[in-house]
């Protein structure tokens, strides 16, 4: 952060909410809230002692099937290599789970907090992740209450099926790039070159009501595109042929759309 009048960098100061003075580091502790405007203080000694201690060892508990693990519980990944000294027991336990299909959960302390992981085969190693307590995770069957109980058959189900079909690729998290990181470095190198940036382009977002036209149109433009790809090249010598009344009676096929569906809806 920066001072927009002289340009310096500005820190962070805590001060007191009462008589505003700031206040030093070596006066700052925890506090809990026990009623309005009513705390109690913990020293950070206290905190300390309720942290476990770390013996940066993985304490497995049980053995589950892979497929058992809700993945919304799912934290953050670290992959896990052997010692020097326990090679043989790493490959035989990453060998077993890859030929049983399970998953290991198991218990660590990471970060001064006890925290409950599954270790799963990883290529030639294993894959510890942490996973959220049930408390941190929202209920889905809460957060879907308001979804709608709807038989969707027809004409819709079909041209979904069809841009579902002809969109269908393999998953590859090189060709995925961060645009927002990229705006960013973009913007940076602009300012540097003193260079403006263009504002971005507003995008039109289709009505629910225009769901079926836009699949419509969608499906269209695709099929489209696949005619004209199943058609037999001409030469440029009988591309030539015919005289230009010819040619404009026979019209011009329309482009097919550069990517996908034109539909572009809100999330909910």
């Amino acid at each position: 952060m920066i001072n927009k009048a002289s340009g310096n960098r500005i820190s962070r100061i805590y001060i007191d909410s009462e008589t505003e003075d700031a206040v030093l580091k070596e006066n700052q502790i925890k506090g809990f809230e026990i009623d309005s405007g009513h705390d109690i203080q913990i020293d950070p000694e206290e905190i300390a002692a309720t942290m476990p201690e770390s013996n940066k060892t993985l304490s497995v508990e049980a053995f589950v099937a892979c497929d058992e693990i809700d993945d919304v519980y799912f934290d953050k990944p670290y992959y896990l290599t052997p010692d020097k000294m326990g090679s043989d027991a790493f490959v035989a336990l990453r060998d077993g789970m890859k030929r049983s299909n399970v998953a290991a959960i198991a218990k660590a302390v990471l970060f001064r907090r006890m925290r409950t992981v599954m270790i799963r085969p990883h290529g030639k190693g294993l894959i510890a992740t942490t996973l959220h307590y049930d408390y941190e995770v929202r209920s889905s069957k809460k957060a879907f209450e308001t979804v709608p109980k709807l038989q969707i058959e027809g004409e819709m189900l079909d041209l979904a099926k069809h841009i579902i079909a002809t969109k269908k690729g393999k998953f590859d998290p090189a060709t995925f790039d961060d645009r927002y990181e990229a705006a960013h470095a973009k913007l940076v190198k602009a300012k540097i070159e003193g260079k403006a940036l263009p504002r971005p382009k507003k995008v039109d977002i289709s009505k629910p009501s225009d769901l079926l036209a836009a699949l419509r149109e969608s499906a269209g433009l695709m099929k489209s595109a696949e005619a004209l790809d199943s058609k037999p090249k001409r030469t440029a010598a009988n591309a030539n042929q015919g005289t230009g009344r010819q040619r404009a009676a026979r019209g011009v096929a329309p482009k097919a759309p550069s990517s996908g569906p034109v539909t572009r809806r809100k999330a909910g």
